[in-house]
């Protein structure tokens, strides 16, 4: 390991996660590949002038961040890119909402009787009362996404102003939305335009559309609401990264 970065024991960042640090900047330099065995714990230990619980603990960091992996009697390994376990965050979608001049309208705020879809989706029957609230983001005068939500009516929690404004929306995919939520299934897929979401946006009936389901639920593992958003194609992009890379692509 020539030209390696040098332990600094007067740093507040702990010898280990140096290490560790140090080794992820090899990986992504390509000192070491996808596949390749890192030097040896001993061989770490002399290198850096560490103890083994140094080196114990900075490859730990590793393979907690899915970088390498260990196996038992030959060493640790660079993982290669996982192309499967990619994730993609809802960046554009919340700066969308975290925008100043991000309006949400409301179009429709009353209590309704369930229809068979929503029923399903929050384990009602089918007739029971629920939330229906419906709102337009607009971004001046465009409409962005068109956003529907359906919310299991409780007489004990009225609904209130705040609940219908932009924030509400950042609340819901921030985790700020309240202590009564304990987890959420989002599902993004294509589909076409229906009358309704055409006029509200301005679109064509039957084109292409983005749609981004929630569904959450309480902390009894009760759906406590659904929704989508509904946005043209073009409003979402997804992005994300695999493996580790190089200094030029902004590590």
């Amino acid at each position: 390991m020539k030209d390696r970065p040098p332990i600094d024991r007067d740093s507040f960042e702990p010898p280990y996660a140096q290490l560790a640090r140090t080794i992820r900047e090899r990986i992504a330099g390509g000192a070491y590949r996808p596949g390749d065995r890192l030097p040896s714990e001993a061989e770490l230990c002399a290198a850096f002038s560490v103890s083994p619980m140094t080196v114990r603990r900075a490859i730990g960091e590793l393979v907690r961040a899915d970088v390498v992996v260990t196996e038992h009697g030959r060493g640790t390994f660079v993982k290669p890119p996982q192309l499967a376990a990619a994730s993609f965050d809802l960046g554009d979608l919340m700066r969308y909402l975290a925008s100043p001049d991000v309006e949400a309208r409301i179009l429709e705020a009353r209590i309704v009787s369930a229809g068979p879809r929503v029923a399903e989706k929050l384990a009602r029957e089918e007739g029971e009362r629920v939330i229906s609230i419906k709102r337009l983001l607009l971004r001046g005068d465009e409409p962005v996404f068109y956003h529907s939500e359906y919310l299991v009516f409780d007489p004990a929690r009225p609904l209130v102003e705040a609940e219908l404004a932009t924030t509400a929306l950042q609340d819901l995919f921030s985790g700020a939305h309240g202590s009564d939520l304990k987890f959420g299934r989002l599902t993004l897929h294509a589909s076409a335009f229906t009358e309704t979401e055409a006029s509200q946006l301005g679109e064509q009936p039957g084109t292409l559309a983005w749609v981004l389901e929630h569904l959450f639920f309480d902390f009894d593992d009760r759906p406590e609401s659904w929704g989508r958003f509904v946005g043209r194609a073009d409003r979402l992009s997804f992005t994300t990264t695999v493996g580790i890379p190089g200094p030029q692509e902004g590590v």
